[in-house]
């Protein structure tokens, strides 16, 4: 009954704002039973490396093989892990600054920092699901990479979705269901950027005039339900989401109160 009676007030309108009352929620891990930054803060330093690692070993072997460093950023794969390691840093960013400087004053609301971080996660954590989900049903196999690496291509399309998921399941704060328009705006800004390499001209690796085979411009009709089948994937990824983080509040919550005590962070 509590994590019903939470789904319904996630429908609040105070909810569509970038607020939260308890900033710890934002650099305490929701499994931890002190008030210790230092947990938390150790699982981000990992997730943070983690993340970056992918970004660098992505561009450097896929971006040699495309022949191009240019054609690298068209993918919206690599949009998706840049945005992946720019949510784990702030999120590392955040707990270190705690670790050094003492808790965080929001007296006067979240720090723009928080805000930014808590965005930039409502929008990679369900589109590196999305990206999994929609690359080993549709495009894996679909259109070849000469040199592609299978073991980054699992990596970029695979590990970047159990690094998130890692990022969700050790957080505390709260994914608003009203936050969903975080996550829309990703996939409006990629869909900006496909339309306007189509029409001015660019081509895939191979000479395509589409980045991915169904996204084809030419051929809107198929191509817009597409995009239409996508948006509707991610709000209802970002629900899940919001599901996953409910669930994982309410047990970390009971498993706290089984002994809880107090240490200096």
């Amino acid at each position: 009954m509590g994590v019903k009676n939470d789904f319904k007030k996630e429908f609040q309108a105070s909810n569509f704002n970038l607020e939260h009352d308890i900033t710890p929620d934002f650099y305490l891990g929701c499994w931890q039973r002190n008030r210790s930054c230092v947990p938390l803060l150790c699982v981000r330093a990992i997730l943070c490396a983690g993340n970056i690692a992918i970004v660098i070993a992505s561009w450097a072997v896929l971006a040699n093989v495309l022949s191009s460093y240019g054609f690298w950023w068209i993918y919206l794969t690599h949009w998706g892990i840049i945005a992946n390691a720019l949510t784990a840093i702030l999120a590392f960013a955040i707990s270190l600054k705690v670790y050094l400087g003492g808790p965080i004053d929001s007296a006067f609301g979240l720090p723009w920092y928080i805000k930014l971080y808590w965005f930039l996660f409502n929008a990679s954590v369900p589109v590196a699901f999305m990206i999994t989900v929609f690359y080993w049903t549709f495009i894996s196999g679909a259109f070849d990479i000469p040199g592609l690496d299978m073991t980054l291509d699992i990596f970029v399309h695979g590990i970047n979705s159990v690094m998130m998921f890692a990022l969700l399941i050790s957080a505390r704060h709260p994914t608003r269901l009203l936050h969903f328009h975080h996550t829309v705006a990703f996939g409006i800004f990629y869909l900006i950027f496909n339309l306007i390499y189509y029409f001015a001209g660019g081509l895939d690796p191979n000479g395509n005039h589409w980045v991915y085979p169904m996204l084809d411009w030419s051929n809107p009709g198929p191509t817009i339900g597409v995009v239409v089948g996508v948006a509707i994937g991610l709000i209802i990824l970002h629900g899940l989401v919001a599901l996953l983080s409910l669930c994982r509040n309410h047990l970390s919550q009971r498993y706290r109160k089984e002994n809880t005590f107090s240490v200096s962070g």
